[in-house]
């Protein structure tokens, strides 16, 4: 139960709950802790706050504190590779990635929680890439005291089925690449993708294990990645010859090295001509030409999901439409945007 109590009545008590100060442009933060005993000077500072009353808790057996329905919260929705702090911020508790990796969120039980009403929980996009420590959600009861009941339903929905919030690590691995193309085969053209692919990788804690190069020659471009096969590669990636163009023929050579279960075609741009497929249980990955001028492509929203160890079919390249569209900015910010989410 709460009692309502005016603030000039007040000196003396303690307050049950953290306020917040907002100045436009300058700060946002705790003005008075919950625990904070009122004094004679805190009265007006309340009322510049817009606080005419505080309130004094008693708390039923029905009944929850903000404070310790964040931590239950916290605890059933952080998944492995995340974790959180007893620390309570304003109501909130925020749940961070423990390492480096690609965040998953399980959207269907997210919706759930948040549908309970007196609950939320708020998370990255799913399959965003996160830095050890960076803040991947926040959970908190929406009011100051809320259902007991209600926040037991809501931990019971997060721990049904695969958690709300996980982060699953990269696994390092040593690609191949195949550079294809007459152009750059016969040194009428420097190549440009090699270095490209090399500093994508890295950022992913990966490394190139070897670079063959194929004229347009479906052949050739096999014998390159078996060549790559054969030198242990865990990842093999193709460069250019994805178009429809008729000495685009690396699909061809991908096909003819044993690749299966290939799909071409994305409905994101750049990367409308990409292909994915397998050799054994190596990945293979054809890359088109938009690779060497847009600094993110479908590239980037794939390697991370194949570096989890995901497989990736027609069914998940077809649901990369909604937010496959580039903006294509002056300044790219990516992962900060709507890109592949």
């Amino acid at each position: 139960m709460k009692k309502s109590i005016p603030v000039d009545q007040a000196v003396g008590m303690v307050l049950p709950h953290d306020i917040t100060e907002i100045v436009k442009d300058e700060f946002k933060g705790c003005a008075f802790k919950k625990g904070h005993i009122i004094r004679t000077e805190d009265v007006e500072h309340l009322r510049r706050l817009g606080k005419e009353h505080i309130y004094v808790l008693e708390l039923g057996e029905t009944e929850i504190h903000e404070n310790e329905a964040a931590r239950l919260l916290a605890a059933a929705l952080a998944g492995p590779g995340t974790g959180y702090s007893d620390r309570v911020e304003e109501g909130k508790v925020a749940i961070r990635a423990v390492h480096d990796g690609l965040l998953k969120i399980n959207k269907e039980s997210l919706l759930r929680i948040n549908m309970l009403g007196d609950v939320m929980c708020s998370t990255l996009q799913t399959n965003t890439p996160v830095k050890k420590g960076e803040q991947v959600a926040a959970t908190r009861l929406i009011p100051l005291v809320g259902s007991r009941a209600l926040v037991e339903e809501a931990v019971a929905l997060a721990g049904t089925g695969e958690p709300v919030a996980r982060v699953l690590p990269l696994k390092k691995v040593r690609a191949g690449l195949v550079i294809t193309g007459s152009e750059v085969f016969y040194g009428r053209i420097e190549d440009r993708f090699e270095q490209v692919l090399r500093d994508k990788l890295a950022r992913l804690g990966s490394e190139v294990a070897m670079v063959g190069f194929a004229p347009d020659d479906p052949a050739k471009i096999a014998a390159e990645i078996r060549n790559c096969l054969e030198a242990g590669a865990d990842l093999v990636i193709t460069s250019g010859g994805m178009s429809v163009d008729p000495d685009d023929v690396t699909r061809t050579g991908i096909r003819e090295a044993g690749a299966e279960d290939t799909v071409y075609g994305t409905p994101v741009l750049p990367g409308a001509m990409f292909l994915v497929g397998r050799i054994g249980n190596v990945p293979v990955l054809g890359l088109p030409a938009c690779g060497m001028f847009h600094k993110i492509t479908i590239f980037d929203l794939i390697l991370p999901r194949i570096l989890t160890g995901e497989t990736i079919t027609r069914r998940e390249l077809a649901d990369m439409g909604h937010g496959g569209l580039c903006r294509n900015c002056k300044q790219c910010r990516y992962p900060i945007c709507n890109f592949g989410k």
